[in-house]
């Protein structure tokens, strides 16, 4: 479960993951489709979970305003010889980001989905085992962090991800409209 971005925000992060390409030696880079932020990793669910799960999202979304988000900081999750993951942060939106994730972790404890342990870091991955050719510091400080503005976020998607052709692929299957009504 997570939030999706339109095709011209996409394009702009994929022109900074080139940027990155160029540096490596190796990598698996995510394709452009597949840019988003996770805010619950779910796993394998079944049709009754999902529907479950469906009634909890719409009743917290009916209750969130819409935001913005704005892209930060490049960043890593370090792995034994490779970076895990190599990834684009948030600068703006943090709170909200975070009060999300809260609130879909808690709702959803009571359907079986433990609390996640790990701290909340929201941002969009665009290659895991990558090896550079040098420095993660020197490539940061020569493509710099992507300037797209402000981004609005305005609902949540629930995704469906799956193995097709030895590539993942991310499907939206739900949607979740963030309307800001007050709860009575």
């Amino acid at each position: 479960m997570g939030i999706d971005f339109n095709q011209a925000v996409k394009k702009e992060l994929n022109t900074f993951q080139k940027r990155f390409e160029k540096y490596a030696q190796k990598g698996r880079w995510k394709h452009i489709d597949n840019f988003h932020i996770t805010l619950k990793f779910l796993g394998e669910i079944s049709v009754l979970k999902a529907e479950q799960i469906d009634n909890v999202l719409k009743d917290l979304c009916r209750s969130k305003e819409p935001f913005n988000i704005s892209f930060g900081d490049l960043g890593f999750f370090a792995g034994r010889n490779t970076i895990k993951a190599l990834w684009f942060g948030i600068s703006e939106g943090v709170e909200q980001l975070e009060s999300l994730y809260k609130e879909i972790d808690k709702s959803l404890i009571t359907l079986g989905f433990p609390k996640e342990k790990r701290k909340f870091v929201p941002h969009i991955t665009i290659a895991q085992d990558v090896i550079f050719k040098c420095d993660f510091s020197i490539i940061k400080e020569a493509i710099g962090a992507p300037d797209i503005g402000k981004i609005p976020v305005d609902r949540l998607y629930l995704f469906k991800s799956e193995q097709i052709e030895n590539k993942r692929v991310y499907t939206k299957i739900s949607e979740y409209e963030l309307l800001g009504f007050k709860k009575l």
